[in-house]
């Protein structure tokens, strides 16, 4: 046996690379992480070099308070794939695939240059933490830990000369739902809508 499961087939129609928003074994989110924890450089993944670049640097002594991610078979209003801040006790890598069980989203609309669109913040958990394994909804988490996620989020766009305002706090039924639209959006514009 090669370690491969006998079940499993290839995804028709699924380009290399390309991983579904949801794990069909646990049913967990799957988040490419595309800047770690603690790091102060922004990561973006370049998909026509197939690989990650720096996209800016953080203001000294500013770093990522979690790892940062993406789910790749979404795409958000924005164009880009929905991000998502995974809660886990220590950072990753830009790369890696972490299972995470969705907590809740941080509603928003960001203003850069006079246009103002949404650039919600998907909250979750990694599905192996241990730290945060009693957390199923934003409500399970300290409040003073939201807010500094939520301030983080305010300050990070300030310096960049956007404004980030928050319209609500979410739970995971809202955040799932805006992860259904992401994948339809992902759909139509790959012409499989």
């Amino acid at each position: 046996m090669t370690g491969r499961r006998k079940n499993r087939r290839p995804v028709e129609g699924r380009k290399p690379g390309q991983i579904p928003a949801w794990d069909r074994d646990s049913g967990h989110l799957n988040v490419v992480v595309d800047t770690p924890k603690g790091s102060a450089i922004k990561f973006k993944y370049d998909s026509s070099h197939q690989m990650y670049k720096i996209s800016h640097l953080l203001p000294p002594g500013t770093v990522f308070p979690f790892d940062f991610g993406s789910i790749s078979s979404t795409l958000a209003e924005d164009g880009d794939p929905l991000d998502v801040l995974i809660l886990m006790e220590e950072g990753s890598f830009a790369g890696c695939l972490v299972q995470v069980r969705l907590v809740g989203v941080l509603e928003a609309k960001q203003t850069q240059e006079d246009k103002t669109q949404r650039n919600d913040r998907l909250i979750g958990v990694a599905a192996v933490s241990r730290v945060y394994e009693t957390i199923r909804t934003l409500d399970d988490l300290p409040v003073r830990r939201l807010t500094e996620i939520e301030h983080y989020f305010v300050s990070y766009n300030q310096e960049r000369g956007r404004k980030f305002r928050l319209m609500g706090r979410f739970g995971p039924a809202r955040a799932r739902t805006l992860i259904q639209k992401g994948e339809k959006r992902y759909r139509d514009d790959q012409g499989h809508g």
